[in-house]
């Protein structure tokens, strides 16, 4: 039980770190174009680099999960919404998982 407490208090503090010291670094706004750039994309990178993986394991076969990934990208590179692109690659995925191999 004692070391319930260490762990505790170790998550505290990095999770407190990580949100003070952006602000105890940066006290005045960020004029660097790159830099504001390279910020902006984090939350993106990192959404894409925990769901992307867990993609081909969600229909048990790497087969049907690589047929909606394909077709995910596609649609998603022409430009269609997210909801469309959920829809065909999720139907793509269940069709070929119904074909006989």
């Amino acid at each position: 039980m004692n070391n319930f407490w260490i762990y505790m208090l170790v998550m505290f503090g990095v999770t407190y770190l990580i949100r003070v010291l952006p602000f105890v670094i940066f006290q005045k706004k960020i004029e660097n174009k790159f830099v504001r750039s390279f910020l902006a994309y984090i939350p993106y990178t990192v959404l894409g680099a925990m769901t992307f993986p867990a993609v081909f394991y969600a229909t048990g076969s790497v087969l049907t999960a690589s047929a909606g990934v394909i077709v995910a990208l596609v649609l998603a590179y022409r430009g269609k919404g997210l909801f469309e692109v959920a829809i065909f690659a999720s139907l793509t995925a269940f069709l070929v998982a119904l074909l006989p191999f």
